[in-house]
């Protein structure tokens, strides 16, 4: 068991250090969400201790953390708790990460098969130090998974592997229900916001994994309110659609410190309901777009709905 030390947010981001302060502003009213207080939070958060686990409920400082633990919900974060990416956005710390830890792959099944989740989302940090971009150790955690908790569908929400050639191939052979990856922001916004990633490429990626196995659902988010248009959100939609990609998640962007990018914008509740409206007549299976949604939002009744949207179709 690993013993996971809680670190200060404020000094986490050393490789941010030379940008500019950005005051965070105060949020509107739409947005703001009650501090956790559930029993069954709680016991959610000494699950994850007790099995090492790191979650992107934490790494990330997810608005809706108190909801999920509460419905015994986790996002697990594999491969550490360092990026190799210094994306303006994520509240992830930046650096060299440890080596990988070949028995997280049991401790992450060990936990979901205790929560007694249906529906369970394994995310990780970009691994750009490992040749093949931590693919293995997410396909060894689908079947962690599968063998410790035979019920429970898998998604996952992977890097882009960048320059990893046949990294993809052996993630969609490990056969995740929902195979995740999101392009984040408009392609004009990449270099300030995700400098370390390609649009195109990210773009590439889901066109693939349909093109490996059609019968694998994928899924691709956005966030607003980084300086973005809505036509460059409509344009990306398009792209997406080009891609096959069933599911789109669409929420607004929250500043994690003053290190980071600022909100250009707080998107109403009416503007997402007009993007989601947009989304669906693009022909996305499912939408879900509003100021707190995350990618990771709701993903077990979402996946029912997906399910039950291909069904629709047939």
């Amino acid at each position: 068991m690993t013993t996971r030390i809680e670190v200060d947010h404020r000094v986490r981001h050393p490789e941010k250090a030379h940008r500019p302060d950005n005051p965070i502003q105060r949020k509107p009213a739409w947005i703001r969400v009650k501090a956790p207080t559930s029993p069954v939070y709680h016991q959610t958060h000494a699950l994850m201790r007790e099995n090492g686990l790191t979650t992107v409920c934490e790494e990330a400082a997810c608005p809706n953390i108190g909801e999920c633990w509460s419905q015994r919900h986790a996002t697990m974060m594999i491969m550490g708790e360092t990026c190799t990416r210094a994306c303006s956005f994520c509240n992830v710390a930046t650096g060299l990460p440890k080596p990988l830890e070949a028995d997280e792959p049991r401790r992450v099944a060990d936990a979901v098969a205790k929560l007694g989740l249906r529906h369970v989302v394994v995310t990780s940090v970009d691994r750009d130090d490992l040749k093949d971009g931590g693919a293995r150790h997410i396909a060894a955690t689908i079947l962690a998974i599968r063998a410790a908790a035979p019920e429970t569908t898998v998604e996952v929400l992977t890097p882009d592997f960048l320059r990893k050639d046949g990294a993809l191939e052996v993630v969609v052979e490990a056969r995740p229900d929902v195979f995740n990856h999101n392009l984040e922001t408009v392609p004009r916004l990449y270099p300030g916001i995700r400098p370390g990633a390609r649009y195109y490429q990210s773009l590439r990626l889901l066109d693939r994994v349909k093109q490996l196995d059609p019968t694998i659902f994928t899924k691709s988010g956005l966030m607003v309110g980084l300086g973005e248009e809505r036509g460059e959100v409509g344009q990306v939609m398009d792209d997406l659609r080009c891609a096959e990609v069933d599911f789109l998640t669409i929420g607004q962007y929250l500043q994690p410190t003053v290190k980071h990018a600022a909100v250009a914008r707080f998107w109403e509740p009416e503007a997402f309901e007009d993007l989601a409206g947009l989304a669906r007549a693009k022909g996305f299976l499912l939408v879900s777009a509003t100021p707190l949604t995350r990618s990771s939002y709701h993903a077990d009744s979402d996946f029912a709905a997906l399910k039950a949207a291909r069904l629709a179709t047939r």
